[in-house]
This record gives C-alpha cells, sequence and structure tokens, in this order.
C-alpha cells in the first residue's frame, strides 16, 4: 500500500504512524525531516517550499513503487510539505514497513535520498538579512 501527499498544511506523525502499522512488519522506519535554525552557521527564520505538485506526486510515487519492490515493503508513506514553514516545523515524512528491520532502513534511506535528488520541490532559505534558493539537485 502506498500513501504518497503533498500537503500545505502540518505534516502528522501520529497520523503517519497509525497508517504504516502493519501485521507483516518486523521492522518500521519513519523519518521526519524538520526546519532547522541554522545552515552553515548562518542563521535561518524560515523556509518557503514550492512544488510542481501533479510531477512531484508522480515522482514520489515512483519511488514509493521502487522501495516496495525493492524492499518488500508492506507500506509506504511519503509526505512533504508545501508553503511557509517556520523553525521546528515538519518538511517531510518517510514511514516504511518491512518484514524486517535492515530493509526499513535502508529502503528509509534511499526514499528520502532518492526524493532530494529528483522530485521537483524546491527549496528557499529565509534569513535575517535576505534570501537563497537552494539546488535542490546537486
Amino acid at each position: 500500500m502506498l500513501n504518497i501527499q503533498l500537503l500545505d498544511t502540518p505534516l502528522q506523525v501520529q497520523a503517519c504512524q497509525d497508517w504504516i502499522s502493519s501485521p507483516g512488519a518486523g521492522g518500521i522506519v519513519h523519518f521526519v525531516g524538520t526546519v532547522r535554525n541554522q545552515t552553515q552557521g548562518k542563521p535561518v527564520v524560515r523556509l518557503d517550499f514550492e512544488a510542481y505538485e501533479p510531477m512531484a506526486v508522480s515522482e514520489m510515487r515512483k519511488i514509493a513503487e521502487t522501495v516496495q519492490a525493492r524492499w518488500q515493503a508492506e507500506k509506504v508513506l511519503i509526505h512533504h510539505r508545501t508553503g511557509s514553514l517556520d523553525i521546528g516545523e515538519i518538511a517531510v515524512i518517510i514511514s516504511i514497513s518491512t518484514p524486517h528491520r535492515k530493509a526499513a532502513f535502508e529502503a528509509c534511506q534511499y526514499a528520502i535520498d532518492t526524493l532530494k535528488e529528483t522530485v521537483p520541490i524546491w527549496k528557499k532559505e529565509i534569513f535575517a538579512d535576505g534570501e537563497v534558493w537552494v539546488a535542490a539537485h546537486p
């Protein structure tokens, strides 16, 4: 089962935890990415996220389908925020349940790394003295 969402409202960790549970899962891994208060030693005020929604959702679904096939995931959840996020707010949640823990860890690492490389979601860092768009795809 897949649960892919691009949302402009706060992400809910407990709802994701509730959804990802599965009787066949021996391992569940959650990655929760939050807005930190600095980057490269420079204080961050907030982050703004923009996305090309149809393609972003499609690419997130491809990642989830790959995870499901490669690691025999029971369930895969990928939720990402858009809009303006303050320090401490959740930008992304990836949750994966698999029969065994090693697969869950590997699959979650693959999912976040691939999301950052391929999904058309752009991040602007806002500082007290300016702002900068961060390259999403190195």
